[in-house]
């Protein structure tokens, strides 16, 4: 081979290997390091420190959001689907290409999430002051918007029991304004319903508190844990967290 057909292949050689190279490096930017443990997990109460994933760190899905709410996650699917109650809209990130869709606008101005017993997907509404259900085809029918003839306030955060049964908070922030949701007069003390699924039959639970919000049972559902959301007397008083035993969670 004659010297400058070797230097015109060795310079075409090494031109293809360096597109190739830029070819690779023209993908997403990388990620910054991050130190484990992640110093933003901050253990409080050092009996709940067995329970860190030292090599796992708090990620940013999405930004955009008004009021980010309800995430409940997909699995089947591979996606996480929560409510962005403001904007009056449920989004979808998925696992797999980290894009964050529109799943439903409008949402009634949708707020906390969770899946039934089956599978469907648990919903309570601002708007329509109501708790829905969404089937596996995409349809949609109410499960309770009223109790004892007068309409709900505004049914917040939901979880279900593994006996199928529907808890639920109704502290009416979705009708003390505009924001999220629209104006209207309370016609039921805020409080948590119990609802049996096949009887469609409805008891509050728990009564005591000013504003119950955020809700969750323990792992072997003994316990209810609710959050009162409510202004404390004192604007130093931590809003408390209750904690109710017996499904009846009375006391």
């Amino acid at each position: 081979m004659e010297r400058r057909t070797f230097v015109s292949t060795a310079a075409g050689t090494t031109m293809a290997l360096a597109l190739q190279s830029a070819a690779f490096a023209s993908g997403p930017e990388p990620k910054s390091p991050v130190a484990y443990p992640d110093p933003a997990v901050e253990v409080v109460d050092p009996r709940f420190a067995k329970y860190q994933v030292i090599n796992a760190a708090v990620e940013r899905l999405y930004t955009g959001a008004r009021w980010a709410e309800g995430p409940v996650w997909i699995g089947e699917g591979g996606y996480l689907l929560f409510s962005d109650i403001a904007n009056n809209r449920m989004l979808r990130w998925l696992e797999e290409t980290g894009e964050v869709t529109v799943f439903r606008s409008p949402s009634n101005y949708s707020n906390g999430n969770c899946r039934d017993r089956e599978g469907s997907l648990i919903t309570c509404e601002h708007d329509t002051r109501r708790v829905t259900r969404t089937e596996h085809d995409g349809t949609v029918s109410v499960l309770m918007d009223s109790f004892q003839g007068k309409k709900l306030n505004a049914p917040n955060d939901v979880v279900v029991h593994s006996d199928g049964a529907i808890w639920f908070s109704d502290p009416g922030y979705g009708i003390m304004s505009n924001y999220e949701g629209h104006k209207a007069a309370f016609e039921l003390p805020a409080v948590v319903y119990r609802l049996d699924p096949k009887t469609r039959a409805a008891t509050v639970v728990v009564s005591d508190l000013d504003k119950p919000n955020g809700l969750c049972f323990s792992p072997d559902e003994e316990l209810l844990y609710v959050v009162d959301s409510g202004t404390p007397k004192h604007a130093s008083d931590p809003r408390p967290i209750r904690v109710y035993d017996g499904w009846m969670a009375q006391g």
